[in-house]
């Protein structure tokens, strides 16, 4: 049936009536006639014809409210992973959040020294509170903590040995392993040691003539346990200043200060390594320090320069946001007494499993009321930290969790809302970790739920 004797409505009629107004106001013309015409092919296609204007008008709004809802989203994480890799990592601080999204509204002082009226450096504004809170001699920054490694190796090992233990060989997430990094880098890697073992002299005896540098790889995402014997950053750094080379140490999720004064095992801080002998040492800045994704690079300040001076560090540079944010936070860090009220990364790191049992005893009964006959109760857990930071050393927390048959079709409920519930499926029942749904978010969260209904 062609559209001249369909009983359709028309194009240009839709657009006419009254309740497209709302959607040419919200949407433009071009994407509501596309839609239309869409929504009438379907139909036409279906043959349901006779259909009113109205019904054919919410059927386009409902197509572009799925085309046009954006495609990153805010999401209720209840993983039991708090710095969750495919979630964005650690949340930053309010005012770091404001400071990024004012530098990106306009015109800022990124590359512009303000005292002298000439040209200035966007490293300086980040620089002097690295070296402040690291004891660095210089710092700089670039996207990520592979960017780090790979400008480092590149800078001081181009064409050149480095000499790397088999048991610090990491893969980290999506497959990406630092031996693909250093044959990216132009570094040549020499293994030492064995997967489980590496001492002093298997170092000692990889040195010669050709090696550019040695390196250390924070096995931040694993563990080697048993038999083992691994060489200690001291003793690193005194057989790279024997030989004559730098030691990088590339310490992956990074702490600026020592965790273990909120009960959270130790972790090595860059200050630790610099004092160890590193001559350049990594981290990242979205995982345990809490800030926005970024890699920062400490060290002698003649490495530094060399790093500037490297034409890829201009590929791996920071854009102004993150350099915003990045800097508020690390200002935060100038009063560690007040870090884990300030820093939400480490504040849910730290939440009491009191705090996470209140919560979940506060959204059990929604669930409860949303799914009857259901299972439904309040379990102990373990909550990870995540991003490869600290991975054998577990939380303790408290999650609400759904059983029976059918649980997909919960978590694709949850997943459907308009602030997606992200959990996960274990041991034949629905697990949400309620650690790092914190209380000033348990209006909204319960609101949404409520809405719903059984859905399965």
């Amino acid at each position: 049936m062609t559209e001249r004797n369909s009983p359709l409505p028309s194009v240009d009629s839709l657009l006419r009536a009254p309740e497209a107004e709302v959607l040419l106001i919200r949407f433009g013309r071009t994407a509501v006639t596309a839609a239309v015409r869409g929504v009438l092919a379907a139909r036409r296609d279906a043959r349901a014809f006779g259909a009113p204007p109205g019904g054919i008008l919410a059927e386009v709004a409902d197509a572009l409210a799925i085309r046009f809802v954006r495609s990153q989203r805010p999401v209720f994480n209840m993983t039991g992973t708090v710095l969750h890799t495919n979630l964005g990592r650690a949340p930053i601080p309010p005012e770091a959040a404001q400071a990024a999204a004012d530098a990106m509204l306009g015109a800022t002082n990124l590359e512009y020294d303000l005292a002298t009226g000439g040209r200035g450096e966007r490293n300086d504004h980040i620089s002097g509170l690295l070296c402040e809170l690291t004891g660095a001699e210089a710092a700089t920054v670039v996207n990520n903590n592979a960017a780090a490694v790979m400008l480092a190796l590149n800078t001081l090992a181009l064409g050149k040995e480095v000499p790397v233990s088999r048991g610090e060989l990491i893969e980290i997430g999506g497959a990406f392993r630092v031996p693909d990094i250093m044959a990216r880098s132009g570094a040549i890697l020499k293994e030492v040691g064995t997967t489980n073992r590496t001492h002093p002299n298997d170092y000692r005896n990889a040195i010669g003539a050709a090696t550019g540098a040695l390196m250390r790889v924070h096995r931040a995402n694993y563990a080697i346990v048993g038999f083992t014997a691994t060489v200690p950053t001291p003793i690193l750094g005194e057989i790279a200043r024997a030989a004559g080379v730098p030691l990088i140490d590339d310490l992956g999720s990074g702490s600026l200060v020592d965790l273990e004064r909120w009960g959270l095992p130790h972790e090595p801080t860059p200050r630790e390594s610099l004092a160890a002998g590193a001559a350049v040492v990594t981290f990242s800045g979205d995982k345990l320090l809490g800030g926005p994704q970024a890699g920062l690079i400490v060290g002698h300040k003649d490495v530094i320069a060399a790093m500037e001076r490297n034409p890829l560090k201009r590929a791996l540079r920071l854009d102004k946001g993150r350099l915003a944010a990045l800097e508020v936070v690390l200002r935060l860090y100038r009063d560690p007494d007040r870090l884990a009220d300030c820093m939400p990364a480490l504040r849910l790191l730290t939440r009491s499993r009191f705090d996470i049992e209140a919560t979940a005893e506060r959204i059990r009964p929604v669930f409860a009321t949303a799914w009857p006959g259901r299972d439904v109760d309040i379990r102990p857990c373990g909550s990870q930290i995540g991003s490869g930071a600290l991975p054998v050393d577990l939380l303790p927390s408290v999650a609400v969790t759904i059983g029976g048959s059918a649980l997909e079709n919960i978590r694709n409920f949850l997943l459907g809302l308009p602030k997606p519930v992200i959990g996960r499926i274990s041991g034949g029942r629905l697990m949400l970790d309620c650690r790092c749904l914190e209380p000033a978010d348990e209006a909204a969260f319960i609101a949404q739920i409520a809405q719903g209904g059984d859905t399965a």
